[in-house]
């Protein structure tokens, strides 16, 4: 292929040396990080007239119109360095994890004196145990709410002092073991928490054994009541555990084992748990940009992103073939276990084979069911906007839609809010938000006309910023909607079509008033407003797309009054200003930690006499 002469450039200067390189398109946008040990020979191969390029790649090279890199000290370092640049910039030509969310782990806060098990989607170095990542969250509460009948852990934010006089609910109903009246002392309900983690990580005989030891040495001291609930949970655990199925001997290596399923350019990821003999759980993942990615490569990628995020990293990984870079991960992986060592292997006989075989045929079965229920909903959506292109008369189906509404209390702290829905689906990243500056009474038809005359002023501003190549147009006020509901009946209406002559838009963007009680529609000109279908799907989209718009609106006009209530409570002391507010706030971070201050430490932020009447307005 022809090369520009800076790519010529970029070339020739290129070290023989290990290291990351990102590859960027004519936009300066980041479309493939790679790592290499040589990166002058790794990176100069994509430019040579191989056969062997699949056309993922001649893709790729079509569209390098500049590439960085970044020189390390080792191929491990690279491989770290390739991990993290691909989970921050998500290159389209990269295989990554298909979610660009945090996925869910359970946490068992052990920094706490009463340890607390909570779900969380952020892993920090703060001495707590995480368990995960999970693709579901709500089977993960699902997980905890079973574990919590055996496990009665805290859930309440009380002081534990164990000199309570009276306890929750959760502890009559025997989902608490009651450490706030001292019903239980701290090392039994940390015992407790124990072993519930030692469930998580399933290792249960031990527990099982111990709680039986301690059921019948309460038998023998004639604590009936106690004997029966440690029974119980014997009972409970013991059906837990009969779900778990046995497949290897007890003394057997932990073990992950992973298959790969793939079909029309998807790939699908299960992994099976095994943890002291037994099939713990199971999860799958899907991958994106897998087209033309041989399988090894989409595993080996797989790998390095899953046990990056990853709680826990077993002493053993079965695959089911070679991935090339396996030595490499092996030495990161010993890394993750803190210096002790993680095989990957592929069997080849016996009942690890059989176990690839069966994580295989679940990967299929598992992408087999997303992609019915993709092509489902992607069937809905596009029923969803041809009923509505139909019914309103539009040239085409309406992909992008926005709906505006308005929220308030009494005319203060108003919000507007901008959803889009594109496609039929919610584009959050294209959300906006507008604290309505002009109107400072109950006026939910001024307020629209602000918001929609802020909306489309801006898209005017990022018309002339196109022209500049400088400059980036805020990609949510870029583009006209296909539709453009309002939230109200015909007043709103009014006001949206008054902003889109004001714009010469009127005809150009369709508009609609959507009325809240009898969910009718109403259109410019028409007397009559317009009923779907009670039962159609256009009309089941035009009630979610209202829904998450009324929803955004109360959020954002929930925080605008809370910040506004913080501010009125400091503005009404002697000497504090709009700048001294800001200062003290900025400071403290809350007016609870500013009540909680002393004056000296007011002092440092403000004038002591003003610290004095802080102090003394808000004790």
């Amino acid at each position: 292929m022809e090369l520009s002469e800076h790519l010529r450039g970029v070339l020739a200067t290129l070290p023989a040396k290990p290291g990351c390189y990102l590859m960027k398109n004519a936009e300066g946008t980041i479309i493939y990080v790679g790592k290499a040990v040589n990166l002058k020979n790794r990176v100069r191969s994509y430019f040579h007239a191989d056969a062997s390029h699949d056309q993922k790649t001649r893709r790729l090279v079509r569209e390098i119109a500049d590439i960085e890199w970044i020189v390390v000290g080792s191929e491990l370092e690279a491989l770290i360095l390739e991990m993290n640049l691909i989970k921050r910039h998500r290159p389209p030509y990269n295989v990554r994890l298909k979610d660009d969310k945090r996925y869910p782990y359970i946490k068992i806060h052990w920094q706490e004196p009463f340890p607390k098990v909570t779900v969380t989607r952020l892993m920090q170095e703060d001495g707590a145990r995480y368990f995960g990542p999970y693709t579901s969250a709500w089977s993960v509460h699902q997980t905890l709410d079973v574990l919590r009948r055996v496990f009665p852990y805290l859930t309440c934010d009380r002081e534990i002092t164990g000199k309570d006089q009276r306890p929750c609910l959760y502890y009559d109903i025997k989902l608490c073991l009651g450490p706030c009246i001292g019903a239980v002392n701290q090392e039994q309900y940390r015992q407790m928490i124990a072993d519930l983690q030692e469930f998580l990580d399933g290792h249960a005989d031990p527990i099982l054994l111990r709680v039986q030891a301690e059921m019948e040495r309460a038998a023998e001291e004639l604590q009936f009541e106690r004997a029966a609930a440690l029974r119980d949970k014997i009972k409970a655990l013991k059906n837990i555990v009969e779900r778990q199925k046995v497949v290897f001997p007890s003394d057997y290596l932990d073990s992950d084992v992973l298959a790969l399923a793939r079909s029309d350019g998807e790939a699908c990821v299960q992994v099976f748990f095994i943890r002291g003999g037994k099939l713990i759980g199971r999860e799958y993942f899907v991958l994106e940009g897998t087209e033309d990615a041989p399988d090894a490569n989409v595993l080996a990628q797989f790998v390095k992103q899953f046990y990056a995020e990853a709680a826990q990293v077993p002493p053993q990984l079965m695959l089911p073939e070679e991935i090339e870079e396996a030595h490499i991960i092996q030495q990161w992986l010993k890394g993750r276990r803190g210096g002790e060592k993680v095989e990957i292997f592929v069997p080849r006989a016996g009942q690890p084979q059989e176990l690839v075989q069966m994580a295989a045929e679940n990967a299929a079965e598992t992408l087999n069911a997303l992609r019915a229920q993709w092509q489902a909903d992607t069937h809905r959506q596009e029923q969803a906007l041809a009923e509505l292109q139909a019914a309103l008369g539009l040239a085409g189906p309406p992909n992008r839609i926005e709906c505006y509404d308005i929220s308030n209390t009494q005319g203060t702290a108003s919000v507007g809010s901008m959803v889009v829905f594109s496609q039929g689906v919610p584009d959050k990243k294209m959300y906006r938000r507008f604290n309505i500056e002009t109107v400072n009474q109950p006026d939910d038809f001024a307020s629209m006309e602000e918001v929609l005359t802020r909306r489309f002023r801006r898209w005017l501003a990022a018309q002339e910023k196109e022209a500049d190549p400088g400059s980036k147009p805020d990609p949510a006020f870029a583009f006209l909607p296909d539709l453009l509901i309002v939230d109200g009946g015909k007043g709103q209406l009014g006001r949206a079509v008054k902003v889109l002559e004001k714009f010469d838009l009127l005809g150009k963007v369709p508009v609609v008033g959507l009325a809240k009680q009898e969910e009718e529609l109403f259109l410019p000109n028409q007397l009559k407003p317009l009923l779907l279908p009670r039962h159609s799907q256009g009309l089941y989209l035009v009630q979610r797309i209202r829904d998450e718009a009324h929803r955004f609106a109360i959020t954002a006009h929930r925080q605008r009054r809370g910040k506004q209530g913080l501010a009125s409570t400091l503005d009404a002391i002697p000497g504090v200003g709009p700048a001294r507010r800001r200062a003290l706030l900025r400071h403290f971070g809350s007016v609870d930690n500013i009540k909680a201050a002393t004056v000296v430490e007011l002092a440092a932020v403000v004038p002591k006499d003003v610290a004095e009447a802080v102090k003394a307005y808000l004790e």
